[in-house]
């Protein structure tokens, strides 16, 4: 069986940054539902479209079809006193962006930590970076027609 659209896709796989450090080491095989559905990169899942069980992959993915490109303005100098004492480089908060609605939620992550200060970045860790996302096809079936409907794979019975 190829993979086509429809298809579940089970693969082991690994992430790298391109200066080959291990950014996601895939410990769990990934399983996806092929076709579009938006489980999975565009660009990797169109070239693993016609694979078959066995099959090596190794995809170069720019950031803006990944993670997206760095924005400046997700980065932010904050004062030092609106944060608790404890907190530590590294930590990530939910926040509102300037000028957001109430819905919209982004993650913050502290990247530095000072005196009087303390900058934030919403940005994804890995926005503006290049990844190579590779590994091999571990299992193809025919998609059941409610993973279909529902656009996702199912891990036994969805209630």
């Amino acid at each position: 069986m190829k993979i086509e659209k429809d298809t579940v896709v089970t693969l082991s796989y690994q992430v790298r940054d391109i200066e080959d450090q291990v950014v996601d080491p895939g410990e769990q095989p990934l399983d996806y539902l092929h076709g579009g559905y938006e489980a999975i990169f565009p660009v990797v899942e169109a070239a693993l479209s016609g694979k078959v069980v066995g099959d090596a992959f190794e995809v170069r993915v720019e950031p803006e079809d990944a993670f997206g490109l760095y924005d400046v303005s997700l980065m932010k100098i904050e004062p030092r006193h609106l944060f608790p004492e404890d907190i530590q480089e590294g930590m990530m908060f939910e926040g509102k962006p300037e000028g957001g609605s109430e819905d919209d939620v982004i993650i913050y992550r502290l990247t530095d930590i000072g005196e009087d200060t303390v900058i934030v970045d919403g940005n994804h860790p890995l926005a503006g970076v290049p990844i190579i996302f590779s590994g091999e096809v571990l299992a193809i079936r025919a998609a059941t027609a409610t993973e279909i409907e529902h656009q996702h794979v199912h891990h036994g019975e969805c209630k």
